[in-house]
């Protein structure tokens, strides 16, 4: 248990990067009851509780992320429970954008704070990535509160279910194009070429991280 316990302190970006994968992979299975809805919504909170370990570990202030993350996660449990009371929907979204951006940005500070590549930090470049697309996904659900009918499907019009938009935010990011769901509105569309340009400007600054710490390695 120590073992186990040690692993997760000394790797929570490692964690955070697992559990939201395995969130994905849980998510087709739990969401079709309330109950299953309610364990997401505890693996949410752990999650939450883990991001903000992995942004204690960095140079940004762990207090701001308690600030987002308390109310974040009360509300996705909120959410995970009523999940089509629109109010309840857009004031989680409200609280999860800025929390998972506040994430990310802190763990590229940790990402780039010296110039040396440890393991949880090779971890914390996935595990951004992974939060940048759960912003998103809360980005796209506020926006199709705001302005009904943002994105379409292949089945018609309507309000997309959180994962659908979690989906068109993980196909977005990567840029893959694989997505069956579309912005129809002007303003979900302008949210997309944003993520578009996030996606594409995080691959470049990871690469160019990675390869300027190969050349400094190489001439050492």
């Amino acid at each position: 248990m120590s073992g186990t316990w040690t692993a997760v302190r000394n790797h929570p970006s490692g964690v955070l990067l697992i559990g939201q994968l395995l969130v994905v992979l849980a998510y087709p299975f739990l969401d079709t009851s309330t109950p299953g809805r309610a364990v997401l919504g505890v693996v949410q909170m752990a999650l939450v509780f883990t991001a903000v370990s992995a942004v204690r570990r960095t140079p940004a202030l762990s207090w701001v992320a308690v600030l987002l993350g308390v109310p974040a996660m009360v509300f996705a449990v909120l959410e995970a429970v009523e999940p089509t009371t629109e109010w309840i929907v857009l004031v989680s979204a409200v609280l999860h954008v800025p929390f998972y951006f506040y994430v990310s940005y802190a763990m590229l500070r940790y990402l780039f704070h010296d110039d040396r590549v440890t393991r949880d930090e090779l971890f914390a470049t996935g595990a951004a990535f992974t939060v940048v697309a759960w912003a998103f996904a809360y980005v796209y659900a506020a926006a199709q509160v705001l302005w009904p009918g943002s994105f379409v499907g292949t089945d018609g019009p309507g309000d997309r279910p959180w994962f659908d938009l979690l989906y068109l935010s993980f196909t977005t990011l990567t840029s893959v194009g694989l997505s069956d769901i579309v912005p129809a509105l002007g303003h979900a569309r302008s949210l997309v070429m944003i993520e578009q340009v996030a996606g594409v400007f995080y691959v470049a600054l990871v690469v160019a991280r990675l390869v300027g710490l190969t050349v400094v390695r190489a001439r050492r």
